[in-house]
């Protein structure tokens, strides 16, 4: 999962904390501590503001991978992210095999663990684990994974901004000096961040995808404690991951080991705050983890778009959580980032050269198409499984702890070697089965 925080609890939590505005900032001043060079930066009309190809909002995943898509294509682009680096994102932080396979060339994953055994229960009963002689898939920090994607889009050519506030883009008005900039309106500043085009990866909360005009379709709520355990404790659970599907429609817990710490967490559809808060105390408790004092609790809120939610607006394109693009049914979103920052950065490249209005919507609906025909079809798929999951998550346990090629599926899965979209496309039984269950 990938999202905001919100502080432990349905919209705020016990210490009052808003959920997580977006990420922002400003081209670095000459000699800063962020600088890179911007002097290449053209100014519109012969004036001293330089003029950025490609602006980022957020360094998550999404805008990270968006911002060194765009570098890599050799344009000036600037990140912007309103915290500073490295910092603590409420995440349960897998990555499965989509998620490797989107990374950049030679990047290095910071694995804190690598699963090979998935443990399945219902409600904590009929527990059962299932084991791969493959890794099915590592677990990290999203703040260790974050600052190592930033550093990565900073070698490409990127310069990164942190520790300010973007409060609005305007594409109209006297803050834009043509019809093909766009500016980014910083908190407290006076004169505005101007690019040719802008990516908006600013979390679920985005302001840039309000801008765009987003919608979402469904809001799930997280809760989640890194617990700090004994060594013999961290031993049991080494290589190991624990989901279980909850009591609640749609909802499931899991137990994710990095370490000397155990990342435990719930998730269920929004509106359901103290049940779900009752369910990760349960269990919790069940695991035998309630005498060990968690170092973080916090919350999150996981929003994903309606179908006809869109993607773009003028030279404003968005992506990752700031979309709405996760898996509706695993609300798995780190993958989604990553991919979707990629094309959004490519497609960023090409909408800032557009020269007119008419070139540049064509590029945006090219970019929204390339979402749609991958990570849309996906999200169509998840959200049939989560369907028949909140209905009948007996009937998925089951399947996936006594029948074999269910687990199989799960495995390939979790490796990357396919994708839920694939298998009811290519296989036969699994698509009568779920047009079955659709009915």
């Amino acid at each position: 999962m990938s999202s905001e925080d919100a502080a432990g609890a349905e919209g705020r939590g016990g210490n009052g904390r808003a959920e997580e505005v977006p990420g922002s900032g400003e081209p670095a001043p000459e000699g800063g501590q962020d600088a890179r060079s911007t002097d290449a930066a053209a100014a519109p009309d012969g004036g001293d503001e330089p003029v950025w190809d490609v602006v980022v909002v957020g360094a998550g995943p999404a805008g990270a991978s968006a911002a060194y898509a765009a570098a890599v294509a050799g344009r000036r682009v600037l990140l912007l992210e309103k915290a500073e680096l490295p910092r603590y994102k409420t995440c349960g932080g897998g990555i499965i095999g989509p998620s490797r396979d989107a990374l950049p060339p030679g990047f290095e994953l910071p694995l804190r663990d690598r699963v090979h055994a998935v443990t399945f229960s219902l409600n904590g009963r009929m527990a059962r684990t299932r084991r791969s002689r493959h890794m099915l898939f590592g677990l990290v920090n999203r703040s260790d994974l974050d600052h190592r994607l930033v550093e990565h889009a900073v070698k490409a050519g990127a310069t990164v901004r942190t520790g300010v506030s973007v409060s609005r883009v305007e594409q109209h008005g006297p803050a834009v000096p043509d019809r093909r900039t766009v500016a980014v309106v910083l908190s407290g500043e006076e004169r505005p961040v101007l690019a040719r085009a802008v990516v908006g990866a600013d979390g679920s909360a985005s302001r840039i995808g309000a801008h765009v005009g987003v919608k979402m379709e469904q809001v799930d709520l997280g809760l989640e404690a890194e617990v700090p355990v004994p060594e013999s404790v961290a031993e049991d659970w080494a290589g190991r991951v624990l989901i279980d599907w909850g009591p609640l429609p749609g909802s499931y817990g899991w137990v994710f080991p990095k370490g000397d710490t155990l990342t435990v967490g719930v998730i269920s559809a929004r509106g359901e705050g103290a049940a779900t808060k009752r369910y990760l105390e349960d269990f919790v408790g069940r695991l035998g983890l309630a005498g060990f004092e968690p170092h973080i609790s916090s919350g999150h809120l996981t929003r994903c778009r309606a179908d006809d939610s869109p993607l773009s607006r003028g030279r404003v394109l968005v992506c990752g959580d700031a979309a709405g693009l996760l898996e509706p049914w695993t609300r798995e979103g780190i993958s989604f980032a990553l991919r979707s920052g990629r094309l959004a950065g490519e497609w960023a490249v090409r909408v800032a050269e557009a020269h007119d209005a008419v070139e540049a919507r064509r590029q945006a609906l090219n970019y929204a198409f390339a979402i749609k025909a991958g990570l849309g079809v996906e999200m169509g798929v998840g959200r049939r499984m989560l369907n028949v999951f909140a209905r009948r998550p007996g009937m998925l346990h089951a399947a996936l702890t006594g029948f074999r090629p269910a687990w199989n599926v799960f495995a390939r899965f979790a490796r990357g070697a396919t994708s839920l979209a694939e298998v009811v496309r290519t296989n036969a039984v699994a698509r009568r089965a779920l047009e079955t269950l659709d009915r």
